[in-house]
């Protein structure tokens, strides 16, 4: 009974190589993941203002059948105008349009306020 005992009692934990093992192994996975993700908050940014600007795009497309509707003026510097005057607010993004070189079509920029980072343009083109 002793004996068996005393086989437990000589267990006290791991070796000094299973411990440098465990960390050589932590270090490689460390090396290889935290570079894939340091660009994450960057990426995540852009694609929140990719969202805005879709959100604006789609606001000019509201105004525009709005403006169908009621028979308000549906040019490019009436729906700019509109674009900045009420259309601008989207979150943690702010919208600002513009007439773009090409006729009927108008860029939408979304960009980051504060502390929020990100910054895309899309275009918006008027329907036929």
């Amino acid at each position: 009974m002793s004996r068996r005992r005393s086989k437990v009692c000589n267990q006290k934990g791991f070796t000094l190589i299973e411990i440098i093992a465990v960390l050589v192994i932590l270090g490689i996975l460390a090396a290889v993941a935290i570079p894939r993700f340091m660009d994450l908050t960057s990426v995540a940014s852009d694609k929140a203002a990719m969202q805005a600007v879709s959100e604006g795009k789609s606001r000019l497309s509201n105004q525009f059948a709005r403006n169908l509707l009621t028979g308000n003026s549906n040019t490019v510097s009436a729906l700019v105008a509109k674009g900045t005057s009420s259309l601008a607010d989207a979150g943690d993004y702010r919208l600002v349009y513009e007439a773009a070189a090409t006729v009927n079509v108008i860029r939408v920029t979304g960009s980051g306020v504060g502390t929020v980072r990100g910054r895309t343009t899309g275009l918006w083109t008027m329907p036929q």
